[in-house]
């Protein structure tokens, strides 16, 4: 078995309001400072307890979530990376992402998260329409969207993403592909495209909107996915798009069952021990129990079992585009690939995938299908 590439994540639980569809762990301001210099200490604390993880190997990628990462200031982001620098090795070409909000970015704020690190913004914009940006809860508006797109292009980033939803409450087809239309003009190197989702613990989820049918947002998938490839973003997972060379290493390495550590509130993380045995991790949840000194940083840990490894592996594997090469599963699992040859083959059957001696790759169908493909690996 070979431990994988690792990566780093870093939660930042705060955000001016909570959105009614986000089942993310974050917090409202509620008018209040949030208290960025003790977090970020408890953050190196908890990079800190957790380093040990690393077996050695350095941090291929950072991502900064949250929550809105973008209303630490300057001189808190530059503490982070400093911090996180001191205490584990990066490589020399880490990717290091940092979410914002278009409506916490004031001008000079990417200059100084890219001093402090930062090569990579990910703008969560959403739509590009007023009356649906207020639907969703969002508190900017289309021109601080496209503001943020342009600060992006001059601050000498790497690379940026604009993050956009479709299947809105009372969008139609044409609200959507022009949607589409606008953020592609803004020429991201990444588009992140995907369809607005009802989750539990949701401000929707108890008071659902009404959202377009079934074949409406298949018709606006099928026409914004030509649009994307015809504009030259090549499709290499479920929701990212990318010009090439600028797919999202960090999210790469979540989808190939990488390692990570996670830090900061509710902040997950997985790991494979040298012997083999590979550990999930799940951080305390509430910024309150995060920051009390008399308490750990951990809330649980657990095993992966081998029963359960088939399926993490293909829940995360199957949504790349790329071929799945057959030794990862085995470099990843530890698993003989014996281990799923009547699911491979059933599969197959079904149209779903197809595979050969040295790669398994998803069909069209698979990917329609996914759901449905993965069940069979439980």
């Amino acid at each position: 078995m070979t431990l994988p590439p690792l990566s780093l994540y870093i939660h930042i639980p705060w955000c001016v309001q909570k959105c009614p569809y986000c089942d993310f762990n974050s917090h409202g301001q509620k008018g209040q400072k949030i208290p960025e210099q003790e977090y970020v200490q408890h953050l190196l604390s908890d990079l800190r307890n957790d380093a040990h993880l690393s077996a050695g190997r350095p941090i291929h990628s950072i991502f900064i979530g949250g929550g809105t990462p973008s209303l630490l200031s300057g001189d808190a982001m530059q503490t982070l990376l400093d911090g996180v620098r001191k205490l584990t090795p990066l490589t020399d070409d880490a990717e290091i992402t940092l979410e914002a909000n278009p409506g916490t970015v004031e001008t000079g704020r990417f200059s100084e998260y890219v001093r402090a690190g930062v090569n990579r913004i990910s703008i969560g914009v959403q739509s590009m329409q007023e009356d649906k940006l207020k639907a969703l809860g969002r508190i900017h508006s289309s021109d601080e969207a496209k503001n943020a797109a342009q600060q992006a292009h001059e601050v000498g980033l790497r690379s940026f993403n604009l993050d956009l939803m479709h299947g809105l409450p009372g969008q139609s087809i044409d609200d959507a592909l022009s949607d589409l239309r606008q953020a592609i003009a803004l020429n991201p190197p990444h588009l992140s495209w995907y369809q607005l989702t009802i989750e539990p613990n949701t401000q929707f989820y108890s008071k659902p909107p009404k959202l377009p049918e079934d074949d409406t947002l298949w018709q606006i998938q099928e026409q914004g996915q030509a649009m994307l490839r015809e504009a030259g973003y090549a499709q290499y997972e479920i929701s990212g798009y990318a010009k090439p060379g600028h797919q999202c290493q960090h999210n790469l390495n979540y989808w190939r069952f990488g390692d990570y550590i996670g830090i900061g509130c509710g902040a997950h993380g997985k790991i494979t021990k040298p012997d083999g045995t590979i550990m999930r991790t799940e951080k305390v949840k509430h910024p309150r129990g995060y920051m009390d000194l008399t308490k750990p940083y951990l809330y649980r840990d657990w095993t992966v079992s081998e029963e359960e490894r088939p399926f993490e592996f293909m829940m995360n594997r199957l949504r790349l585009a790329e071929p799945c090469p057959i030794e990862d599963f085995q470099k990843y699992t530890g698993l003989a690939l014996s281990q799923i040859e009547e699911q491979l083959a059933d599969a197959q059957r079904q149209g779903l995938l197809s595979h050969n001696d040295t790669h398994i790759c998803v069909t069209e169908r698979g990917h329609r299908y996914l759901n449905e493909l993965l069940e069979m690996f439980v």
